[in-house]
């Protein structure tokens, strides 16, 4: 579904948190159809496999982490049949607990929206451009790609569903 004259952006790269139930409200006002809205929110947790989080710093490479999102955003859109999208991606310092990213799809069944939802995350989190720095006890660690991210996002290669 793509933006109308003064609708609001599908992809949003910001430093500040969001209000998730707006958002929905946003995404699904004036349609009647929509029959599901799948939403998923990222935290920052206190602690990871390597230790305790005090933390944690998200940089991004600005215009082109946005535009990244959008070809995410606009592949799923292909995928799926979708009266609505929204990724919201927060960047700079976190504290444990606090919103990272949202998610929201949209459809009139809920199969879609489930599938989109979970191809938007598999997707952002190794196709578009961040770069995360965990804060513990020990100092700062960059923190590298993860091997079950690469292989959640490899199912749906192809055209292939999750």
């Amino acid at each position: 579904m793509a933006d109308g004259a003064g609708a609001r952006p599908q992809v949003s790269v910001q430093r500040e948190d969001f209000d998730i139930a707006a958002e929905i409200e946003a995404l699904t006002a004036g349609n009647r159809d929509i029959g599901a809205v799948v939403s998923f929110t990222g935290l920052v947790r206190e602690m990871t496999g390597e230790g305790a989080i005090a933390a944690m710093e998200l940089e991004h490479w600005p215009g082109g982490t946005e535009n990244a999102l959008g070809k995410i955003v606009a592949e799923a859109e292909a995928r799926w049949p979708l009266d609505g999208v929204r990724v919201i991606h927060r960047y700079g310092p976190m504290a444990p607990g606090e919103r990272i990213v949202l998610v929201l799809a949209a459809s009139r069944h809920r199969a879609a929206a489930f599938e989109a939802a979970a191809f938007l995350m598999d997707y952002l989190k190794t196709r578009a451009p961040f770069w995360k720095k965990e804060h513990g006890p020990g100092g700062g660690r960059w923190v590298d790609a993860r091997e079950c991210d690469d292989a959640a996002a490899e199912r749906w290669r192809d055209g292939r569903r999750g």
